[in-house]
């Protein structure tokens, strides 16, 4: 029986039907490739349509590109787009392939088609090969004097490419000046914007190393080509027309009546359709008036009709963009939008993020006849369904008690806020009503009357919970079972898993010791006791702080624990005025949407801390980190109770017996506590402290402090050696990161000659591999560097693994270690200590 007729298989474009088939398609336009037959063309169609989807998905077609440029020879346009699309993908990974494609591109070039011949250009231009530049300048001369507009568009885009594959053969052909020419002479205003942008980028490029480059783009900002852009700007699309009023944003008038005569010749343009043309507009009507301070105020009062009608009329996403606009002039001018407050209540079916930006405008224009409104609108928004928009609600509200004299009627609301019985509006209010009665502490009976009410074991978020205790030991006095609730606050100490919260506690049962001493006592024996035992350094120094403190003499320590304290006046912005200055002269840009300036978010050293990805070895910098570092308490700036805040750690501190002092330890019970061996140093350097020798003993009696006698050393634990042959490779590794629990975190105190030797992160990696301990993955650069270490003991596969951040900066070293036997983990800390601690000195 014959053989049935061989058909084209029609598989589907993502499934190649098997190995042959790329083989097949070549055969197949090989075929097509000379042939002259009716509907050719449509064949060819379908065979460029599984090339290019091929292509796409990441199939290798590069063995048709001979076949491809072959069955190029047609006069369709669809067929000459999707083989320029496929020469351009695979001429740049293989510049030999290009030269196949010069004749023919050259040869479309010179169609009598424009639109194949814009294409053929643009294709040209795109190889970006740069043994093939000499190939461009024709083309490009004669696209440049092209008798269609649409062709000599994209020779001026030409140009530009040319210029970042060759600088020097693009100012060699005079093309600038071509450019410069055809942008004032031209009659296609798309021509003249593509001129004005490819010449801005060009002299912009070399303006640091050329003169004539500088004179160049000081030229663009001259009277007659600003004013010639003016003229002609209705002409312009929308986007031509941002890029000529970013220019004019640029230009300096000579005098006061110039800048009126630019303004009314842009007054219509405020009424454009297209939002981002009116925000062009609005920041060349201000930047023009900055030196004009009562025009400055009445443009304001110009731009706020417009933007309003932008955030009402446009989609969510365009709205958030006017908004972040809108907010920066708020913040600039709150006064003049402060009539125009319900155009900023939240919609029922707006996306959270406008919600978010709505409320800080709502807080932002909130003055003395407004007030009343907008908290009331806001106290319906604390009852959402949408918790994020809830809590941010209740912010807005205590930001509004903060900058207001007459709050009466808000504290009512933040004290009803209390009384809802939602955990999340609590906790907010709980937060907000601690800076409430530190700027209004008249407001302290009223406030303390409802949050006495208030169940500490219902307060589960740190803020909230270090709000209560703040206010249970600043107004121990008048709340009747504030040691109570601080002891059993104490006795879950090892529960709270929050230092800020642990911080706050300390400090609190110190205040009240002072107010309420035999109520107490036991309270602060065991809080101390605690503290001193605690792994986070902070809190432990805090907790040492204070032991010395009580020591030394008890009534300085009332004095520097609970001095009279005098009403918070301001509160700290987060944002400095120069900060704020730097955005409001990068209007119309990302900075304004971010709240911060593009070298923050453009300048690597800006970017935050480091970030692990998933995959091992690609070390990163992100604006996050996802549990990399150790955490570290923040403090708040306005906090004057916290004694001690992470910057004021000591330089270099020893183990917690360092054999000046043995510090109380803890064993989980409330009171156990070794006694002092020696007095503490600053008790023996000084003659008139030595008289409060005796008290020290004194204050440990007080507190339910034992005074045993002092226990033998403990037998030191045997000594950790490691392979120093040791092997482990990056999966495992990552696996075993993610298996296995955290034993250790630690921060250490990196020498000076550390720091001057740590240049780069290989110098570190061969350090440390004299000592065992060998390097799996690093990266960053100075101030910030990461690494991955992993080490195994001599005598058995048990394996520890080390992630080590350096900041050479602060000279501080913080690591997490995590170890296959965890009861080795601190033996193994310490020989990592001291490697590190050597570096740099040898």
């Amino acid at each position: 029986m014959a053989p049935p007729a061989q058909t084209v298989r029609s598989s589907s474009p993502s499934q190649p039907s098997g190995k042959g088939e790329v083989s097949d398609l070549k055969l197949q336009l090989r075929q097509l490739a000379g042939s002259r037959a009716p509907g050719v063309d449509d064949s060819k169609r379908e065979l460029f349509k599984k090339v290019i989807s091929y292509m796409t998905i990441g199939i290798d077609v590069s063995s048709l590109f001979g076949e491809m440029v072959m069955c190029s020879a047609t006069s369709d346009i669809v067929l000459k787009k999707m083989c320029y699309l496929y020469v351009g993908n695979y001429a740049k990974v293989n510049p030999d392939l290009a030269l196949l494609t010069i004749n023919f591109l050259q040869r479309d070039c010179k169609d009598d088609d424009p639109m194949i011949r814009g294409l053929a250009l643009r294709s040209l231009c795109s190889l970006r090969v740069a043994n093939l530049v000499e190939y461009l300048v024709g083309p490009l001369e004669s696209g440049l004097k092209d008798s269609n507009s649409y062709v000599r568009m994209v020779a001026v885009i030409g140009v530009l490419k040319l210029y970042h594959i060759s600088a020097s053969t693009c100012i060699d052909a005079d093309f600038p000046a071509t450019l410069k020419h055809l942008m004032l002479n031209d009659s296609d205003t798309q021509v003249v914007a593509n001129c004005l942008s490819a010449l801005q980028e060009i002299w912009s490029s070399g303006a640091a190393t050329s003169e004539e480059a500088s004179r160049e783009r000081e030229t663009l900002l001259s009277k007659p080509v600003v004013y010639y852009f003016l003229n002609r700007i209705k002409e312009f699309s929308e986007w031509a027309q941002c890029l000529l009023l970013e220019l004019v944003a640029k230009y300096v008038p000579a005098d006061s009546s110039e800048i009126f005569d630019i303004m009314n010749l842009l007054e219509d343009r405020l009424q454009h359709a297209n939002g981002a043309v009116v925000l062009a507009t609005i920041k060349v009507f201000l930047q023009l008036t900055l030196s004009m301070t009562d025009v400055h105020q009445q443009v304001y009062e110009r731009i706020k009709a417009p933007l309003l009608t932008l955030v009402s009329s446009g989609s969510p996403e365009q709205s958030y963009a006017v908004l972040s606009h809108l907010h920066l002039l708020v913040m600039r001018a709150p006064y003049i939008f402060s009539s125009d407050y319900k155009h900023f209540y939240c919609q029922y079916n707006e996306p959270s993020y406008v919600k978010k930006l709505k409320l800080e405008m709502l807080t932002a224009v909130a003055n003395e006849s407004n007030t009343y409104e907008i908290v009331t609108e806001l106290c319906e928004y604390a009852a959402n369904v949408d918790i994020p928009i809830a809590r941010e609600s209740i912010r807005a509200v205590g930001k509004i008690a903060l900058q207001q004299y007459d709050v009466n009627a808000i504290v009512d609301r933040l004290l009803q806020f209390l009384e809802m019985e939602k955990d999340y509006v609590t906790a907010e209010a709980l937060v907000l009503v601690k800076d409430l009665l530190r700027k209004y502490p008249q407001w302290s009976h009223d406030c303390i009357a409802v949050v006495g009410n208030i169940s500490s074991k219902n307060v589960q978020e740190p803020k909230a919970k270090a709000a209560l205790i703040w206010m249970l030991g600043e107004y121990s006095q008048d709340m009747q079972d504030a040691p109570y609730i601080l002891e059993s606050l104490i006795e879950n100490w090892e529960d709270e898993h929050s230092a800020e919260v642990r911080l706050h506690l300390l400090t609190a049962v110190m205040k009240c010791f002072f107010k309420r001493p035999p109520e107490t006592q036991k309270a602060l024996g065991a809080a101390l006791a605690a503290g001193l035992a605690d792994l986070h350094q902070d809190v432990h120094d805090r907790a040492l702080f204070y032991y010395r403190l009580l020591q030394y003499d008890v009534t300085v320590g009332e004095r520097v624990v609970n001095p009279p304290k005098q009403a918070v006046s301001v509160f700290a912005d987060t944002q400095s005025s120069e900060i704020k200055d730097r955005i409001f002269d990068e209007f119309n840009s990302l900075s304004v949407v971010y709240q911060k300036p593009s070298y923050m978010f453009t300048d690597k050293e800006h970017r935050g801390p480091f970030e692990f990805s998933d995959e091992l070895g690609n070390l990163s910098i992100g604006t996050e980190s996802v549990d990399t570092t150790v955490p570290v308490h923040k403090v708040e700036a306005n906090d004057k109770d916290l004694l001690l805040s992470t910057t004021e750690k000591e330089d270099t501190r020893g183990p917690i017996n360092d054999g000046a002092y043995s510090a109380p330890s803890y064993d989980g019970s409330l009171v156990s506590l070794a006694a002092p061996q020696t007095q503490p140093e600053v008790a023996t350097s000084n003659p008139s402290v030595k008289e409060h020798s005796q008290s020290s003993f004194a204050i440990d009696d007080l507190l339910g402090l034992g005074l045993p006698a002092a226990p033998a050393p403990a037998p030191s634990p045997p000594s950790l050696k490691l392979n120093s042959k040791a092997v482990l490779d990056p999966s495992t590794f990552q696996q075993k990161w993610r298996q296995l629990p955290i034993s250790l975190s630690q921060e250490y105190s990196v020498s000076p000659q550390g720091v001057s030797a740590l240049t780069t992160p290989q110098v570190l990696l061969r350090h440390m591999q004299t000592h065992s301990i060998h390097c799996i993955a690093s990266g960053g650069q100075s101030p910030n560097f990461k690494f991955f270490f992993f080490a195994q003991k001599a005598e058995e596969s048990s394996t520890f693994l080390v992630e080590c951040i350096i900041n050479t900066s602060s000279a501080k070293a913080q690591i997490k270690v995590k170890a296959d036997d965890q009861s080795a983990s601190q033996a193994f800390s310490s020989l990592f200590q001291s490697a590190l601690s050597k570096f740099g000195t040898a």
